[in-house]
């Protein structure tokens, strides 16, 4: 059967156990569905026909997986740092090129994770779900795109087009008084910190701690209290992070600036607390295309638009710079 009327049929029988009328959350989380992502409410969703809406918050809400699967003309693979930033910017693609409207599939997951699913030719699996989705672009940090480079599952030179800073994330309000990097290694202090196994901005976390605290610092931090409690480590995704500020069951964690701005910009309950710049790590942001890729023009047509003014523009909305020289030195 033809991936299309594998969708089909499986969308098909979804329907016969379906209640009438639309999913709501359970009832415990219906004073605050906010907290649990998708938080785009649809924005982030390119197609142009949809279907049955099955999301249910915190149960069934595949926030990571965008667009129509069905014959999809570009895949993008997109390291989830700017999960907020896609829909601007594949709006910006499709005012550019009208007939890829509709045919963009993207996911947001993070980049240590999108290369294996790379190196497993597409294949991915999420609850019950296995499916395979070649991708065409591959972005993350500029490290990282090179290592996949040298792996060979990238081909031709990465494109640089971004770059973002560190901030401490807190809950609206700042009610542990966290004040800078420092404190993050008080004892009591409630941590919520992105998983170094497979997000690589633990690495640059790790160093503005070290250069914060030195060593004893980063040791507190993701040794002492993971051991003790104290510092909870994402399980898939820093976008954990936010949720777990909002439901009070931490008092801080270090996240990308532009990802504080964004849950600022869509009303949450958080606030963000400025790092130094002489203790700050500078991420660069840069993509490539994929070895094998289905559709290699529409995935260089994708790699120019990163580094166009269009796309910079809708960068800048949430904190991110453009990159300069010195930022490639």
């Amino acid at each position: 059967m033809k991936k299309a009327g594998f969708i089909t049929v499986l969308l098909a029988s979804l329907t016969l156990f379906l209640p009438e009328g639309p999913l709501s959350p359970p009832e415990s989380l219906a004073a605050a569905p906010e907290v649990y992502p998708p938080w785009s409410h649809g924005r982030n969703n390119p197609s142009t026909h949809r279907g049955i809406d099955v999301t249910v918050p915190d149960v069934d809400n595949l926030p990571d997986l965008h667009g129509n699967l069905s014959q999809p003309r570009l895949v993008l693979y997109v390291g989830g740092n700017y999960f907020f930033a896609m829909a601007p910017l594949v709006k910006a693609f499709e005012k550019k090129y009208p007939g890829i409207r509709g045919k963009i599939f993207y996911e947001t997951l993070p980049p240590g994770l999108l290369a294996k699913q790379i190196a497993k030719k597409g294949r991915l699996t999420i609850g019950n779900a296995t499916m395979t989705i070649p991708g065409d672009v591959y972005a993350a940090g500029l490290r990282k795109v090179r290592s996949l480079v040298g792996r060979k599952l990238l081909v031709g030179k990465p494109v640089v087009y971004a770059t973002n800073d560190l901030t401490i994330m807190v809950p609206k309000g700042n009610p542990a008084g966290i004040k800078g990097l420092v404190d993050l290694g008080k004892p009591g202090v409630r941590l919520v910190m992105p998983n170094p196994a497979w997000e690589g901005v633990a690495r640059q976390i790790k160093g503005a701690l070290r250069k914060a605290g030195g060593e004893s610092l980063v040791r507190s931090v993701y040794g002492d209290k993971v051991k003790n409690g104290e510092t909870v480590l994402t399980r898939i995704h820093h976008r954990q992070s936010p949720m777990t500020l909002m439901r009070k069951k931490a008092d801080a964690g270090v996240t990308w600036r532009s990802e504080a701005i964004f849950q600022e910009q869509e009303g949450h309950a958080i606030e963000n607390v400025p790092i130094p710049d002489s203790q700050n790590v500078r991420a660069i942001y840069a993509a490539g295309l994929i070895r094998g890729s289905r559709h290699v023009v529409w995935a260089k047509r994708w790699l120019s638009f990163l580094a166009s003014p269009e796309a910079l523009h809708v960068f800048e909305r949430y904190g991110f710079k453009p990159v300069t020289r010195k930022d490639l030195k």
